[in-house]
């Protein structure tokens, strides 16, 4: 079986000489959940770019269960961006029935019962939201879907500490076994306890691949620790 995610000597450059990921060698195995850790600059949005066929890339191939990004992969990647992305003139309702008809994995159902648990009115359109519950209602859509790859820009960022905990929990019971997630955030002690694997990039270069288990069996240190070391300024 492919590995879910391949870099093949991926770069990526803007203008003449400035690279964001500079020959990227990594592969990914399904059934994970992974951190995609480091510094502002680092590259990981240019990444996630990347894998959404946002972007292509200078030279190299990012492969996503052996294919390149584009309408195939489409299928299998739920994309949650850092940034609201949707009509906040729609109805939270309307939004789930356009989300049912695009995607044929999108799970209706799923999308209620989450909607319920975070109190969030479904006959209300998006614009009378905070900002906060907007990030939740994006992340809901996402993580309705039964993909095979989820891509997580800043899935807690934007939200309160008394609804992260709930947010964690629903990426874990929300996804299959044999899927993966990928989720790129600063806040790393919130996350940690729920990561199998983390990759560190630093100016646009792969620094660490490595399960959480031999992060701590080889360096006796915890994640968010090991990352304030290795990226201390």
């Amino acid at each position: 079986m492919n590995p879910i995610l391949e870099c093949h000597s991926l770069s990526k450059r803007y203008g003449n000489n400035f690279y964001a990921l500079n020959n990227l060698n990594l592969s990914v195995e399904r059934g994970q959940i992974v951190g995609l850790l480091g510094p502002n600059g680092s590259g990981k949005t240019t990444f996630i770019k990347l894998i959404n066929d946002i972007l292509v890339p200078t030279s190299g191939k990012i492969l996503i269960d052996g294919k390149e990004p584009g309408v195939e992969t489409k299928k299998i990647v739920s994309y949650l961006p850092d940034r609201i992305h949707l009509d906040d003139s729609m109805k939270i309702k309307d939004m789930i029935a356009y989300y049912t008809d695009f995607y044929s994995d999108f799970v209706t159902d799923r999308a209620y019962r989450m909607l319920t648990d975070l109190e969030i009115d479904v006959n209300k359109r998006l614009k009378t939201f905070s900002k906060g519950t907007k990030e939740k209602v994006q992340l809901v859509l996402a993580m309705s879907r039964d993909a095979q790859l989820y891509v997580l820009d800043e899935p807690i960022g934007g939200v309160d500490p008394a609804a992260r905990d709930y947010i964690l929990q629903t990426i874990l019971s929300n996804y299959n076994e044999n899927a993966t997630v990928v989720i790129s955030t600063h806040l790393i002690h919130d996350i940690e306890n729920i990561l199998d694997r983390v990759i560190f990039i630093r100016q646009g270069q792969l620094v660490l691949n490595a399960t959480v288990d031999e992060i701590r069996t080889d360096h006796g240190k915890s994640v968010d620790a090991l990352f304030r070391e290795v990226f201390r300024c």
